[in-house]
């Protein structure tokens, strides 16, 4: 079930069903921010990923001596959450621990999202909480899609991404979704990438330890755009499809990573791994600002 919620600039609508995104429009024209959803191309919106990022070595993981099969991203996204507040400017959704997800992620939890309009800017709020009686562990991250281009009189090539700082850095490397273990030099003193299909060849670009705590997708050709401020956030994925059927990118802050093509399987050992005492809670915010 879609809700919608809006102010004097912006609508907003939300799916029950991985408590996803699924629309930013403008008030005054009507213009869609985020990225439609295409089954050919990608049939998503701005999923939710949880309780891991990125993917695991054969879809396997060791939690606790056993092992366990879990799809790219978790199953958070895939899963219907309960409306437990709606607001004109503001909806929240919760989805707890079931039987179906105990078989595959071994911990009681509680996972409330919150999407809250104030002027231009959506903040997007993640609460997770261990109801379980044993410490607990999980990642959590965003994978919003923005249009791009925003106007038939644009090209995909037309867009910049621009980070709030000048930056050097390195980016992680992938191979079939998981990192290599390498990484190689990215930006040099700089703060503007621009956006071409090449761009995304070896996949997702992965930032660690960036100093920028927010990111810009513009335009050349106009003044309409999205700023990402993902302050907090360890990791920032960046990616689109390398071909020219996806007039999308993905501003992605997170809290963990994919596996490591080395890594031994252990859950708990992931890169970037949080871990909750019970009865403890987890929060954390990114907020989209759409000029």
């Amino acid at each position: 079930m879609i809700r919608t919620i809006h102010n004097e600039l912006l609508t907003i609508d939300v799916d029950t069903k991985g408590a996803e995104l699924i629309s930013i429009r403008a008030v005054k024209d009507n213009l869609e921010y985020l990225w439609q959803g295409d089954s050919k191309v990608w049939g998503r919106h701005a999923p939710i990923l949880f309780p891991m990022v990125g993917k695991l070595n054969e879809n396997k993981t060791i939690i606790e001596g056993n092992t366990y099969s879990m799809g790219q991203h978790g199953f958070a996204r895939d899963l219907e959450f309960k409306l437990v507040a709606q607001t004109s400017k503001s909806v929240s959704y919760e989805l707890l621990f079931n039987e179906e997800t105990l078989k595959i992620y071994p911990y009681k939890f509680s996972l409330l999202v919150e999407y809250t309009l104030t002027q231009n800017k959506l903040e997007i709020f993640y609460k997770v909480k261990n109801i379980d009686d044993k410490t607990i562990y999980f990642s959590i991250g965003a994978h919003p899609g923005f249009v791009c281009p925003l106007f038939n009189n644009e090209k995909f090539e037309d867009y910049f991404l621009e980070l709030s700082q000048k930056e050097y850095i390195d980016k992680y490397l992938l191979e079939d979704g998981m990192f290599s273990g390498e990484k190689t030099p990215h930006l040099q003193g700089e703060n503007i990438i621009p956006i071409t299909r090449e761009l995304f060849l070896d996949d997702a670009l992965v930032y660690e330890g960036l100093k920028s705590s927010s990111i810009s997708l513009k335009s050349l050709k106009s003044q309409r755009g999205i700023k990402v401020n993902f302050e907090g956030f360890p990791y920032l994925g960046i990616w689109s499809r390398p071909q020219g059927d996806g007039d999308f990118v993905c501003i992605e802050p997170w809290f963990g990573l994919a596996d490591f093509k080395n890594d031994n399987g252990d859950f708990k050992n992931k890169k970037g791994m949080l871990l909750l005492e019970k009865e403890k809670c987890f929060e954390c915010k990114f907020t989209i600002e759409v000029n």
